[in-house]
């Protein structure tokens, strides 16, 4: 007879070795993150093309900043971290804009986005050691007598003047959940070692990455934030190209669990052939092919996933997908890419795909959705007033056959956002710090010197003016008494 499986198991048992169980695989840690270009508030190749007419340029960009008021805007990025609850933020285009009446007075600041955006949520920056994960990019300084402009509404209550000279700074900054301050180990930031000289000696735009290591419950990860230059040159490697692959290398002995995110302005089709490029992306040429699909010669995109990070999505192929394309104004999709983007299979007038979250080291994405893509959408929109921007609205309504309040709709910034949701595998290790070893950029030095020179002068101009003028009105009054 044969014995039944209930019996011939236990009895099995006790004849056969006893073997250990297999180690249980450590668990994953959850993690959500956000990437979101704030928007500088105006379109700069616009007032670049005004130099030297330094006067029309700063009113250019003062225009266009005071009409994409980023105090009505940034209660609704405030309301997007709220909702998704991103454990930390990597913020791009995070901008200081600093104005002063005078030559002999200090800059007061007019708008600060970063700390707006924080008293609007419980997010702080992430800060160890005394180094704050904050890395301003480049600055165009307040220059007195260069960069007037006017705006009697702003000024008038700030300083009792329709005028003030006016300048800002502009970087990248990793944000946590306040709850997480104290879980920040180590923080820093870093230049890349390739510029953009826009206009020689005077604007050398610097571009670099804020980085944080936060504890997220008992396991370390290392966050990073960038943003790429956009600007490139025909027949030449985009400068966005040349950064990635510094990033790359920067962090290819970084072992521990790694989360990058930014704006990296490399499309998946970038370099593409001339013809329909509505975004103005870096075409092709002989130091540049034509994009073949994943070719990294030109491409931040596709240097990122041949160094083996993992795009976290959604589907950066997909143009519903797209995260760039509104005009400079919030208004909606600029006009001129729009028709563009429908083509596309964009229904909201976004041409590309420029923001991204990617992982490495296990780290997986969960999930991964987009926020500021779609236009116009009730509750997402603030009510901008200016008669262009009513114009572009409406325009664009028209096209799209929606419907625009009659106040307007903008939205909170030019580009839209990626959240995702990670699972990070339970690790303890943890890596050195990141060195910034870029060295002294001269080209910098050099600028900041040239501004500096051109204030003392003005300001010594201004106090000789003065004492001509004053030993004048002495002379004319002891002249009137000798008579």
């Amino acid at each position: 007879m044969r014995l039944r499986p209930l019996v011939l198991v236990p009895v099995l048992a006790l004849l056969l070795p006893v073997v250990a169980a297999p180690p249980a695989q450590a668990a994953d840690v959850d993690v959500t993150v956000m990437t979101r270009n704030l928007y500088l508030g105006a379109d700069v190749a616009e007032a670049l093309s005004l130099i030297p007419d330094m006067s029309a340029a700063a009113q250019s960009l003062w225009d266009q900043v005071a009409a994409t008021d980023f105090t009505a805007r940034v209660p609704l990025l405030a309301e997007e971290a709220a909702t998704a609850k991103p454990d930390v933020i990597g913020i791009q285009e995070a901008t200081r804009w600093e104005c002063t009446p005078s030559a002999t007075q200090g800059t007061t600041v007019v708008y600060d986005f970063t700390a707006q955006l924080k008293a609007g949520v419980p997010y702080v920056l992430a800060s160890a050691g005394g180094t704050t994960a904050e890395n301003p990019s480049f600055t165009i300084p307040a220059i007195p007598f260069v960069t007037a402009v006017s705006d009697p509404a702003t000024f008038q209550p700030l300083f009792g003047t329709d005028t003030a000279y006016c300048g800002f700074t502009i970087g990248d900054a990793l944000a946590v959940r306040a709850d997480l301050a104290g879980s920040v180990l180590a923080a820093g930031t870093v230049e890349y070692g390739r510029s953009t000289p826009i206009v020689p000696l005077v604007l050398d735009v610097v571009r670099g990455y804020a980085w944080a290591d936060v504890a997220i419950g008992a396991t370390p990860v290392r966050f990073v934030t960038t943003h790429l230059e956009a600007v490139w040159s025909a027949g030449a490697v985009p400068a966005a190209a040349d950064q990635a692959r510094q990033l790359v290398d920067d962090l290819a002995g970084v072992t521990m669990p790694l989360v990058v995110m930014g704006d990296f302005n490399s499309d998946p089709r970038d370099p593409r052939t001339p013809g329909d490029n509505p975004g103005g992306q870096p075409e092709s040429s002989d130091a540049c092919p034509a994009q073949s699909g994943s070719d990294a010669t030109c491409s931040a995109y596709w240097t990122m996933t041949a160094a083996g990070y993992a795009d976290a999505g959604p589907d950066a192929t997909d143009p519903e997908n797209l995260t760039w394309g509104a005009s400079a104004l919030l208004a909606g999709p600029d006009l001129e890419r729009l028709a563009a983007a429908q083509r596309m299979g964009n229904p909201w007038g976004m041409t590309d795909r420029l923001d991204y979250v990617w992982t490495r080291n296990g780290v997986t994405a969960t999930s991964a959705s987009l926020v500021g893509n779609e236009w116009p959408v009730q509750g997402a929109t603030w009510a901008c007033t200016t008669k262009a921007q009513l114009e572009n609205a409406d325009a664009a309504a028209r096209e799209l056959d929606a419907a625009v309040p009659a106040s307007g709709a903008c939205l909170p910034t030019d580009h839209a956002g990626v959240v995702a949701a990670l699972a990070v595998p339970s690790s303890t290790a943890r890596d050195a710090a990141l060195v910034d070893r870029s060295g002294v950029n001269w080209g910098r030095v050099i600028a900041v010197a040239v501004l500096v020179g051109i204030v003392v002068l003005l300001v010594l101009g201004i106090r000789g003016l003065r004492r001509r003028r004053r030993r004048k009105r002495e002379a004319a009054a002891t002249s009137t008494g000798n008579g």
